[in-house]
């Protein structure tokens, strides 16, 4: 398999491996979507599973007993909840009958957060069982008859290795908040012109007249919080949506409150009850802002919760990094810059592969061109 001491094994369900084996090859470039305990809240919750599509393959390495590389993987019947979207492809592919479903896909369901795809032990020669990992995946595709490889959200330098394996890189765009060294919330606000500090401080202070207030709850505290009003509040708003989705149940959160280490809740209540939540989950270096729901509606409510509340939070804990989630040009005029993504991507049938990379390539003129636009305009000042 790319490498003479080790063995492929093919994992039916993430609680196959023992959760302490698999979390020895997480790194510092991983994140928290990547731990056992979130996978397995996903598979045992039935959230990723055969019945909703995402049916396990993951992909680990073995030398004897022990595991010594990893990469979460599932075939997939359809394309929905993975964030890179080909939905496209797949009709291009049935125009010239070819068959796209079923594909594998390298991912976190639902979860379009970059990371590490393809875990390697520590001490292990890291470039060389990433290779492995990468023909493990074309040759499980080859195997099993299915279409194609997508490697979703990899960090850069695990996404230069798949295009050195001979896959195909795609880009795509997020909005992220990067502390650059500040001390105070008033620091972060020097970097706008005064109108728009104007204007966030108006939309700031809109939830204490509103007799709202917000904290985040951590720990122990969020061990306790009751899962149904997490769910509650998050199908508040994929209801809304005309495209929602209720990828996720009540015992997902269930499973990822008492488990998953890192696990924040920010919580806007008035008059004792609580009226709209953001789920996030952070690293030590890292927040990741994940579900955001509200059960009444309130002028600016959004912007707090999902977004300065937690700034602040942020730059008090010396956080690097706030990735609020996928989509959103309103982030550019509240402090978030543009940043690029990746997916890789192998696909079999070499006509369609073909017309594939000419799209990415067009594509990705066009991203950067649009990236490049959006850091002109964002709302921050040069430092």
């Amino acid at each position: 398999m790319g490498h003479a001491t080790t063995s492929l094994r093919l994992l039916g369900a993430i609680d196959e491996v023992p959760a302490a084996a698999w979390d020895a090859l997480l790194g510092a470039d991983s994140t928290p979507f990547v731990r056992h305990a979130w996978l397995h809240a996903l598979e045992a919750s039935g959230v990723a599973s055969p019945a909703t599509g995402w049916t396990p393959m993951h992909l680990t390495l073995w030398r004897g007993d022990t595991l010594v590389a990893a990469a979460p993987a599932y075939r997939r019947d359809d394309s929905r909840g993975e964030f890179v979207f080909d939905w496209g492809w797949a009709e291009a592919a049935q125009a010239a009958g070819i068959r796209y479903y079923p594909k594998l896909t390298v991912a976190v369901p639902f979860t379009p957060a970059t990371g590490e795809r393809m875990l390697v032990a520590p001490g292990e020669d890291r470039p060389a069982l990433e290779r492995a990992l990468a023909a493990a995946a074309v040759s499980v595709a080859k195997d099993g008859r299915l279409s194609s490889v997508h490697v979703l959200f990899p960090i850069e330098r695990q996404a230069a290795a798949l295009e050195a394996a001979g896959y195909a890189l795609r880009v795509g765009v997020q909005y992220h908040w990067r502390n650059a060294g500040y001390r105070t919330w008033e620091d972060f606000l020097a970097r706008f012109a005064s109108k728009q500090r104007a204007n966030i401080r108006r939309e700031r202070a809109a939830a204490e007249k509103q007799g709202i207030s917000i904290r985040t709850l951590r720990g122990d505290e969020v061990r306790g919080l009751d899962p149904d009003l997490v769910h509650r509040v998050y199908l508040s708003t994929v209801d809304k949506l005309v495209w929602g989705m209720r990828y996720l149940n009540r015992d997902f959160f269930a499973r990822v409150l008492a488990t998953v280490p890192g696990v924040e809740w920010v919580e806007a209540a008035r008059g004792g009850r609580t009226i709209a939540g953001a789920f996030n989950v952070a690293s030590p270096t890292r927040l990741y802002g994940r579900y955001w729901g509200a059960l009444e509606e309130h002028p600016f409510l959004h912007f707090h919760v999902c977004y300065y509340h937690s700034i602040e939070a942020c730059i008090a804990r010396g956080i690097e990094v706030f990735e609020p989630g996928a989509g959103g040009e309103h982030k550019l005029s509240r402090g978030f810059e543009p940043v690029l993504t990746s997916s890789a991507h192998w696909i079999a049938d070499r006509r369609l592969d073909r017309a594939v990379r000419d799209f990415l390539e067009r594509e990705a003129f066009l991203v950067e061109a649009r990236v490049a636009s959006y850091r002109s305009s964002t709302g921050l000042r040069p430092l």
